[in-house]
């Protein structure tokens, strides 16, 4: 219990929270203020930022030890849930895309 009071009473985790939640506000304020327009190419850039989350999974994967087991666990669901969000982001991205193509006549 005193390792858990004494990380809250460190000034470097009070700078790094404080960092998170004004990040996060941040985050939040420049989100709402995107006009319509460029959510699409927003979302194909996050889908690029996703892919470089993968290959961080997969090396952090590569360089756990081979009888770690919630390591090789944890960066095996990292690497696929970070797989579903990009495939998923590219499919929500073609078909916003496809909204603003011409219509094809019968």
């Amino acid at each position: 219990m005193d390792a858990i009071m004494s990380l809250f009473t460190d000034p470097a985790t009070y700078r790094l929270m404080t960092i998170v939640i004004l990040s996060v506000f941040l985050g939040i304020e420049v989100i709402s203020r995107v006009p319509s327009v460029l959510h699409t190419p927003l979302m194909s850039g996050a889908n690029a930022i996703h892919g470089v989350v993968i290959i961080g999974a997969i090396i952090v994967m590569g360089e756990a030890a081979s009888d770690d087991y919630l390591a090789l666990v944890l960066g095996f669901l990292a690497v696929i849930l970070g797989t579903l969000n990009v495939v998923g982001g590219f499919v929500v991205t073609d078909r916003m895309l496809e909204m603003f193509g011409k219509k094809k006549k019968k």
